[in-house]
């Protein structure tokens, strides 16, 4: 089977919505203090993210049309900081391969899209967060070539 990766439509959100219920299933389980088992967006907030250009929301389709994944990205940049460069960045805030369709390259092909969209909006760097929970999510990034950038410790109360 052949994917191809483009922008998502108003047609793939029933698609980006069962890909975000494999996202969600994943921090709720690792971390049902933190996560609760719910949707992450309504089907007008995903609207809104494809209609909106600071945002990025690119899917992966087999021949049938069936989204097979999803990268939603954020552009972020920081203006006149007394500390911080003025570098536009593209944040990954949500990746996810349908686990029925893993091991075809669909994530490297999602993150080259990214990257190659990131590039040519005259972006710095492209940035994301993991999930202590998620180390198969780590090494994937890794063997894409991310470094960490920043770590985020927490102690629990109570």
């Amino acid at each position: 089977m052949r994917n191809s990766i483009r922008k998502a439509l108003y047609k793939d959100i029933p698609g980006i919505h069962e890909l975000l219920k494999q996202v969600n299933l994943v921090h709720h389980l690792g971390r049902p203090d933190l996560f609760k088992k719910a949707n992450k967006y309504t089907d007008e907030e995903i609207q809104a993210i494809i209609d909106d250009p600071g945002q990025l929301l690119l899917v992966s389709i087999d021949e049938s049309e069936t989204v097979t994944g999803h990268a939603f990205c954020i552009y972020q940049q920081q203006f006149g900081s007394n500390l911080l460069t003025d570098v536009k960045t593209l944040y990954i805030d949500d990746i996810c391969v349908d686990e029925n369709h893993r091991r075809q390259h669909i994530g490297q092909q999602l993150f080259a899209e990214v990257k190659q969209i990131a590039s040519n909006t005259g972006c710095y760097n492209i940035t994301l967060n993991v999930w202590a929970l998620n180390p198969s999510a780590l090494s994937f990034y890794q063997s894409l070539g991310m470094q960490t950038l920043k770590t985020t410790l927490e102690t629990k109360l109570g």
